[in-house]
């Protein structure tokens, strides 16, 4: 699941994300732009989250 998930990010954005927050950021855009099912952001958002990763807004 890491390398698809950092491999879209890098052929979208032409960098390596900087941290597993980033890969959430982006992949949470991604569903509220309707690029991606509810599913799939589900499937990353608790992968990534096992990682360690924390969205924006957690921090609130």
């Amino acid at each position: 699941m890491w390398d698809e998930l950092k491999n879209t990010y890098e052929n979208e954005r032409e960098q390596s994300p900087e941290s597993t927050n980033d890969l959430l950021d982006f992949y949470q855009g991604k569903y509220v732009t309707g690029q991606i099912s509810i599913h799939y952001y589900r499937k990353a958002y608790y992968y990534l989250h096992e990682e360690g990763a924390i969205s924006v807004h957690e921090y609130a």
